[in-house]
């Protein structure tokens, strides 16, 4: 390799400043739920799915959530390298993941236990704990936990 390809190569920086003096605390389901509630817009939460993931540190103490999908009346896309990579740059040690059933149906799909579970042995090859998955729907203050029912 010669000195001019060297030159093409781009430096890659990681700079981080973490801001997390008055977030929240997540010790349980509801605590997670009335976080994530924020973040599912209530015009659409029985219209569209929608996938957001809270970031954590060590103390589950919320570093920030990302939306990660918006998809149609029975799905959105999940793309693990997506998710991990937000995580691995915000330094998250924990993650609770959400999405919500336009139907109003509480009940897990076949589909999103096999994503948690998905998740969750990806979380583990990075030391990253997958903490809760929490299902919403319009019906306020309803809402199913993965960790509450002894999935995850």
């Amino acid at each position: 390799m010669n000195a001019q390809n060297v030159e093409n190569v781009s430096e890659i920086e990681v700079i981080y400043r973490p801001a997390i003096s008055n977030h929240p605390i997540i010790k349980s389901s509801l605590d997670s739920y009335n976080v994530l509630k924020e973040f599912i817009p209530e015009n659409t939460i029985a219209l569209k799915e929608h996938f957001v993931v809270l970031y954590l540190n060590r103390a589950n103490k919320v570093i920030g959530c990302y939306k990660l999908s918006e998809g149609g009346i029975t799905g959105t896309v999940v793309d693990l390298r997506l998710l991990f990579s937000i995580a691995l740059k915000s330094v998250a040690c924990n993650i609770i993941i959400a999405h919500n059933h336009p139907s109003g149906n509480l009940t897990p799909s076949n589909q999103d236990i096999a994503l948690t579970q998905k998740i969750k042995e990806a979380g583990q090859l990075l030391d990253i704990n997958l903490v809760d998955h929490i299902i919403l729907t319009s019906d306020v203050g309803k809402f199913y936990s993965f960790s509450d029912e002894g999935l995850i």
